[in-house]
C-alpha cells in the first residue's frame, strides 16, 4: 500500500504532499508523487510550467517539477509519466485523469492527496483532475482545498460523497 500524490508543482499541491507526507511518517507508508505530462504545450502553459512563447520541453518540465517535490518531501518517489493526445475524443486532462487511476491501481494506493480548489464541489471545470480521480472507488481521497496552514484541510471518503 501507498499513498499517493499527483502533483502539478501547484501550491496546493504542495500542501497536498506535505500532508501526504506527514501521514507517511506516521502510517509507515510509502509516498508516491505522480506528476503527468501529456504532449500538449497549451496544457503546460495553463499550469504555468511554461510561459508563452517558451518552447514545450518535456524533459524540462519533469526535470522542474521532479525538483519541485523533492524540495517538499525528499523522501518520496517521484514518478514522472508522459501521456500521448492522439486520441481525438479525449482531452489532455482526460487522458491525465486516466492515468492517475492507472498508476493508483499500479501502486495499490490506499488513500489519494489531491490538492484542488474544485474537487467534490457539484460543479467542476473540464480542467481539473480532482473531481474525476476522487470518483475512483478504490481509494479515500483527502483533498486539501485551501493552502493557508492554518485552516483545516477536509478527508473526504469517497463511499459517502455522491457529488464528488
Amino acid at each position: 500500500m501507498s499513498l499517493l500524490v499527483p502533483f502539478d508543482g501547484s501550491e496546493l499541491a504542495a500542501h497536498a504532499l506535505e500532508r501526504a507526507s506527514t501521514f507517511g511518517d506516521l502510517l509507515d507508508e510509502e509516498v508516491v508523487v505522480l506528476t503527468v505530462i501529456p504532449d500538449d504545450p497549451e496544457y503546460a502553459r495553463d499550469r504555468g510550467w511554461i510561459t508563452e512563447g517558451e518552447p514545450f520541453d518535456p524533459d524540462a518540465i519533469a526535470t522542474g517539477i521532479g525538483n519541485r517535490a523533492a524540495d517538499v518531501a525528499s523522501e518520496a518517489t517521484v514518478r514522472i509519466e508522459r501521456v500521448d493526445s492522439d486520441e481525438p475524443t479525449a482531452t489532455s486532462t482526460t487522458n491525465v485523469v486516466r492515468e492517475i487511476r492507472r498508476v493508483a491501481g499500479e501502486v495499490e494506493a490506499s488513500v489519494v492527496f489531491i490538492g484542488s480548489e474544485n474537487a467534490g464541489s457539484v460543479i467542476a471545470p473540464q480542467s481539473s483532475v480532482g473531481s474525476p480521480v476522487a470518483n475512483d472507488q478504490r481509494y479515500d481521497v483527502y483533498v486539501v482545498r485551501r493552502h493557508d496552514t492554518d485552516d483545516a484541510e477536509e478527508i473526504v471518503d469517497i463511499d459517502s460523497t455522491d457529488e464528488l
